[in-house]
């Protein structure tokens, strides 16, 4: 026989043993990418995605829809991509509080971050931010947890909401530096930051994205920062751990796929997505945020949501914090 023709009878039958999965992942993509986020227009999670949009489609070959389906805290977003079928149409947006501390502080939610969903990257990391009206009585974050120890329950604290990552993150600093404080829960940094102005509340703990512009128009005072160490956009802000050594409470964005996704799939759009992060555009408009640009391995973002998934159980059941 013909060795051409030879070899091209082995890859032919070669080929019929390939997984179906496998064959998939080599033809795709062939028609638009969904990238669902689970939260309104403007959240830091859709500016981080649209800003790598453009990019993604041209890497991935096809166009990139980003489609908001917010509601319920995330969950409905996220219930529709861990719904949809696992061929790699349809990608979400994720985040600390609706992958790790959500599934321990809602009684019934719609999805399991660790089973409905296939990790595909981890892009971004950031930290919460302590700010407090300019009329409160301290103006640091030592003189805020003496105050609070000297004045039980006097603090007045707001949130984005009971059972959220800036509460479980207030309640652990709590815990840690032995105060006690009232919890003023809000439904998101727009009305916290125009009560924080006002006075109706002494200091807010919120993500910085939201809290920076008035930060730096000096409506509001920033005290801390829950990062380890000093962060490049406010290299003069103290850290809690200043104050209460050990201390740190970050979060991250990332994006998931619908459990199944075959891997080689999951690889690609890691690839894609970390080279479109990796943008010195991307990296700059997100730094001014106060998001730190991460671009790491599948694997990586797994072991991330599994270690705060463990972490933010046990606080909830530390604090007592009966599910919602």
């Amino acid at each position: 026989m013909n060795p051409n023709r030879r070899a091209m009878l082995a890859g032919m039958a070669a080929a019929t043993l390939l997984p179906a999965a496998s064959l998939r992942a080599q033809a795709w993509p062939q028609r638009p990418i969904k990238l669902i986020i689970p939260f309104p227009p403007g959240n830091t999670l859709d500016i981080m995605s649209r800003l790598i949009q453009p990019r993604l489609g041209e890497l991935l070959g096809q166009p990139v829809v980003v489609e908001n389906i917010a509601g319920a805290s995330g969950q409905i977003g996220l219930s529709a991509v861990a719904r949809a079928a696992p061929d790699g149409y349809t990608i979400g947006g994720g985040q600390g509080g609706t992958l790790t501390t959500l599934p321990h502080t809602t009684k019934k939610l719609s999805y399991d971050p660790l089973k409905d969903f296939a990790p595909i990257a981890l892009s971004t990391t950031n930290f919460l931010g302590i700010a407090a009206n300019l009329d409160a009585p301290f103006k640091t974050i030592g003189e805020m947890v003496a105050y609070a120890r000297a004045n039980p329950g006097k603090l007045t604290m707001a949130t984005n909401g009971e059972g959220g990552f800036p509460h479980l993150a207030m309640e652990d600093l709590r815990i840690k530096a032995g105060f006690t404080y009232t919890h003023v829960p809000y439904k998101g940094s727009a009305p916290i930051v125009a009560d924080l102005v006002g006075g109706q509340v002494q200091a807010a703990f919120d993500g910085i994205t939201g809290l920076t512009p008035h930060i730096r128009s000096g409506k509001i005072r920033l005290l801390a920062v829950t990062n380890a160490t000093k962060v490049v956009q406010f290299p003069d802000a103290a850290t809690v751990a200043d104050a209460v050594p050990g201390y740190t409470s970050n979060g991250w964005f990332g994006y998931v796929a619908p459990a199944g996704t075959p891997a080689a799939i999951v690889q690609r759009l890691n690839t894609a997505i970390n080279t479109a992060m990796k943008q010195p555009d991307v990296v700059e408009k997100l730094g001014s945020a106060g998001l730190i640009v991460v671009t790491e391995s599948p694997a990586y973002f797994d072991n991330a949501i599994r270690s705060d998934y463990a972490k933010y159980g046990k606080l909830v059941k530390d604090i007592g914090f009966v599910p919602q």
